[in-house]
């Protein structure tokens, strides 16, 4: 499938592939897309920022190439690494075959033969239904040494590799870059990208993902669940809740045939909607009702 052709294509592909975008995410999408651009999404976990490369991938049916990013993270699990042991088997072979040439013998066992590609180097090889989605997750989680590697390939979708060269996409890939923003990213790297901030949802457009991520969810417990989370995330709380969460949430009290909130219900079932122990005392119990009733009165006033 081709690229989108306008901002409006943009939004029909996000809306086919069941992610609800607002106006601005679609145009910095469109943009990024045209332009041949890496798109860096910063914002909160669990607010939709590594689904936008999983829709991609799915509308234009190209492949997603995704690299988790985490502490430590290095060339060989990035980008390439040798099959020593290919190598030294090979090594072996040729001396009991009796070859002496040392040089014709080192070009060999440093070649393409023997070369383990990693996501980075994957998402710059040639594919039939077009450039992959390149996922880079968490790159917040990397250290700084890793992010500044990723500037050639970002500037010019090439990796240089010493014992062959360089090898160069011939059309380079869809990048879309995630942070949690648990340390900031160099400008250097920024500069590459258009750049988006996620928010969380406002409640219209919560509902309106709740519609389709969990359909089968009756109309007066989505708008409790969304107005509930809504209210939760004015608190001040470690983590708030991500649409995931609210998504999550939603899905176990259908499993529990609920077809409202009550307050025995919301304490029972917090642990799906917050991570931690300190986030769920403050909401339970006698928190939680009086939330859940100013909930209750919203939705009646609103005439729901």
């Amino acid at each position: 499938m081709t690229l989108p052709a306008s901002i409006d294509d943009t939004e029909k592909l996000l809306r086919d592939g069941n992610y609800v975008a607002d106006r601005s995410l679609a145009t910095t999408l469109y943009l990024s897309l045209s332009m041949g651009r890496p798109l860096f999404l910063e914002g909160e976990a669990g607010v939709g920022k590594t689904e936008i490369a999983k829709v991609l991938s799915e509308t234009l049916g190209r492949k997603l190439v995704r690299l988790q990013c985490y502490e430590g993270l290095d060339v060989a699990s990035a980008v390439y690494e040798w099959n020593y042991a290919g190598q030294m088997i090979e090594i072996r072979m040729a001396e009991a075959e009796g070859a002496t040439k040392r040089d014709d013998l080192g070009k060999d066992v440093f070649s393409e033969k023997f070369l383990i590609e990693r996501p980075l180097l994957q998402a710059l090889q040639p594919d039939e239904a077009g450039p992959p989605v390149l996922l880079i997750d968490e790159l917040d989680r990397t250290d700084e040494p890793f992010e500044a590697y990723l500037l050639e390939v970002l500037s010019d979708f090439q990796i240089t590799i010493p014992e062959i060269g360089t090898i160069k996409a011939p059309e380079p890939p869809l990048v879309i870059i995630t942070s949690n923003r648990t340390r900031e990213i160099h400008d250097a790297l920024k500069r590459r990208c258009l750049y988006y901030w996620v928010d969380y949802p406002d409640a219209d457009r919560e509902l309106e993902i709740l519609a389709l991520k969990v359909p089968n969810a009756g109309e007066k417990l989505a708008r409790q669940v969304v107005a509930f989370v809504q209210e939760i995330r004015k608190h001040d709380l470690f983590k708030l809740p991500g649409i995931a969460e609210t998504i999550d949430w939603s899905t176990a009290l259908i499993q529990l045939d609920k077809l409202a909130l009550d307050p025995a219900t919301i304490n029972d079932t917090l642990g799906v909607l917050l991570k931690y122990q300190d986030d769920i005392s403050k909401i339970q119990g006698s928190e939680a009702a009086r939330i859940l009733e100013q909930v209750n009165l919203e939705i009646a006033q609103a005439g729901g």
